[in-house]
């Protein structure tokens, strides 16, 4: 009992310690296993450890008979691929979905047959050995890329690789790893193990993908259909993952893991109801296991299997694995120019391991060694040692990397657009133009498309259902307009997103929507008119964006008089020097001290001595 409860109090400990320090769980996570693990083994009176997870019954010390520690962590282990699945968002990757998948497919053959060669010539491990190692490590754990990503603010291009290839990569390392496995258990020789890695393969893949979208839209469907009680929802659909897991085993064993992910993606990209709901419950579940993993993983190693990397040849490989292996694959895979070079540096070097790579190989480390494998004890050390020192490296050294090849993002830089039609779109498109990240969000597809065929940024979402935080970085937004002709959706895009925004940086679109609430809280009208139609009907009759300058208050008012919907020309809002959005409405007395800048307005032109932009849109 102490054991347990030890093992979840530590665990929740180091992850709160993480999040003070700001570095991935990981580390703390491992180090106390250790601590409690082989290193206590060094004061204890009887040499026993502190936690010893696998039960002995000759000592009767222990928390888990051998085979069901097995079963535990391959289940923990699904159940955060599919919490990873849940957040793959199709959208995310319109651009970059070609070097993502070379990056798991081209990038992942690279470092394995990397590391398998570096292993077999460095330590003189066997070709079987030597090859289960080059499997383990080509995965980057999401459990480790995502508190980089929330504590580093990088530009979109890298946060959107380092995110797809730690999830997509992880089942993809752990069927390669069960197909050497397996090889090496078949004791038949290399020449057999094409056929047998084909078909294993090719079985696992076909099971892996069916199981898991057949389970997928069958939960959707569930869910949509209200045939799950909303106190039920969060049980089932874990009940129906560790199902879906355990199924797909029975059909190809070691498909479990892809057929989580599989079904994880469908859901998460499928108009689901209640998603955030099962993303808030997944989470936390994740958040427990990873704690308990990683502890009893780390402390299952015995202090024999550490003193193995005393050897200065382990330090070479570990080396070669960060500075030539992780290099040359991203490289070759991102061939072609779609990523800068100072962009392929960053990723190079920020690729860490995580749990998939710590607990398969405590797993087949262990059953290698009970078959008397030989170099099978190296297995396990080895690739702690990898995860250790590549989370180590990403931790310490993302944000000054970041900082050094120029990838991260500008805080406080994008516009935040609620609504995107005619009219929502050409201002977003004159944002965009003058070097602001603009995000669009609708529930209307077709303004969606086409505002991204404007190349805006745009998101589908339900504002009354989703959560903006969980689809983007709303820290990374500087200014939140309310664009729709609806006053009920504008206040409630308001008041939800408050918190997230300096209240002066929120406006709407017509006064109609700034009511009382809207005055109370300090959220501001843009433009001095209450009409959509008026609005929509310029942007169709005139569908242009200008800036006309002025100089000093007297002057704005005079050129901010001269535009209504009557002679085709409505002002939207101010744009300062600095590149500041500014209200036309004067309610907090800041435009009498402002001398210069120029007023963003819609429709005919009515001065020749600026026009910034003409579009259709």
């Amino acid at each position: 009992m102490v054991e347990l409860a030890g093992i979840i109090i530590l665990g929740i400990g180091a992850q709160w310690l993480s999040w003070k320090m700001k570095v991935p769980a990981i580390l703390p996570l491992i180090l106390l296993g250790l601590l409690v693990g082989p290193f206590s083994t060094l004061w204890t009176a009887d040499g026993q450890k502190w936690l010893e997870p696998i039960y002995n019954r000759d000592s009767n010390i222990g928390i888990f008979p051998e085979r069901y520690f097995f079963y535990f962590v391959s289940l923990a282990i699904g159940i955060i691929l599919f919490e990873g699945g849940l957040t793959l968002k199709r959208k995310e990757i319109r651009n970059l979905g070609p070097v993502i998948l070379r990056l798991v497919s081209l990038g992942s053959l690279v470092t394995l047959i990397g590391a398998a060669l570096s292993a077999h010539f460095i330590l003189g491990l066997s070709f079987g050995i030597s090859l289960l190692f080059g499997a383990l490590i080509i995965v980057t754990g999401p459990t480790v890329i995502a508190p980089i990503l929330q504590n580093v603010s990088l530009n979109r291009n890298i946060s959107t690789i380092l995110k797809w290839e730690s999830i997509i990569i992880d089942p993809i390392g752990a069927l390669a790893a069960v197909l050497v496995f397996e090889f090496i258990l078949s004791n038949r020789g290399p020449l057999a193990f094409t056929p047998v890695a084909l078909l294993g393969f090719t079985k696992v893949v076909l099971t892996g993908f069916i199981i898991g979208v057949s389970a997928g839209y069958l939960l959707y469907y569930l869910i949509k259909q209200n045939l799950i009680p909303k106190y039920l929802l969060n049980v089932f659909t874990l009940a129906t993952v560790l199902g879906v897991f355990v199924l797909s085993d029975l059909f190809a064993k070691e498909s479990g893991l892809l057929s989580v992910v599989v079904m994880g993606t469908v859901l998460g990209n499928l108009d689901m109801p209640k998603l955030k709901d099962i993303l808030d419950f997944k989470e936390s579940l994740s958040v427990l296991l990873i704690s308990i993993l990683f502890i009893v993983l780390a402390a299952h190693i015995n202090l024999e299997d550490l003193s193995l990397l005393k050897d200065w040849r382990c330090f070479a490989l570990l080396a070669m694995v960060i500075l030539v292996l992780r290099p040359l694959g991203v490289f070759v895979s991102t061939r072609g120019g779609e990523l800068p070079v100072n962009e392929k540096l960053f990723v190079s070097l920020i690729g860490p391991r995580g749990i998939v790579a710590a607990g398969i190989a405590s797993l087949f480390g262990l059953r290698l060694v009970s078959e008397s494998i030989p170099g099978a004890e190296y297995i396990t050390p080895l690739v702690f040692m990898v995860v250790l020192g590549t989370v180590l490296l990403s931790a310490v050294g993302a944000r000054p990397f970041a900082r050094f090849f120029g990838v991260m993002e500008k805080r406080n830089n994008g516009i935040l657009i609620v609504g995107a039609d005619r009219a929502a779109r050409l201002l977003g498109a004159f944002f965009k133009d003058q070097g602001r990240r603009v995000l669009m969000v609708d529930m209307n597809a077709s303004n969606l498309r086409k505002a991204s065929e404007e190349d805006i940024e745009v998101y589908q979402a339900d504002i009354y259902q989703d959560d903006f935080n969980e689809l983007f970085d709303v820290e990374n937004m500087q200014y939140l307009l309310a664009m729709t002709g609806s006053g009920d959706v504008n206040r409630y895009a308001c008041k939800t997103y408050k918190s997230q925004f300096n209240s002066s940086n929120i406006y709407v679109v017509l006064q109609s929507s700034a009511d009382s609430y809207a005055r109370e809280q300090n959220i501001q009208s843009l433009a001095p008119f209450d009409d959509h139609i008026d609005l929509m009907e310029v942007a169709r009759d005139h569908p242009q964006i200008h800036l006309l300058n002025f100089a000093g208050a007297s002057d704005l008012k005079e050129k901010i008089e001269s535009m209504n919907p009557i002679s085709g020309s409505i002002p939207l809002c101010l744009w300062s020097s600095k590149g500041e959005i500014l209200p036309l409405v004067d309610q907090n007395k800041k435009l009498s001290d402002l001398k210069e800048g120029s007023v963003v307005y819609l429709g005919k032109t009515i001065s020749s001595e600026l026009k910034h932009q003409d579009s259709q849109v």
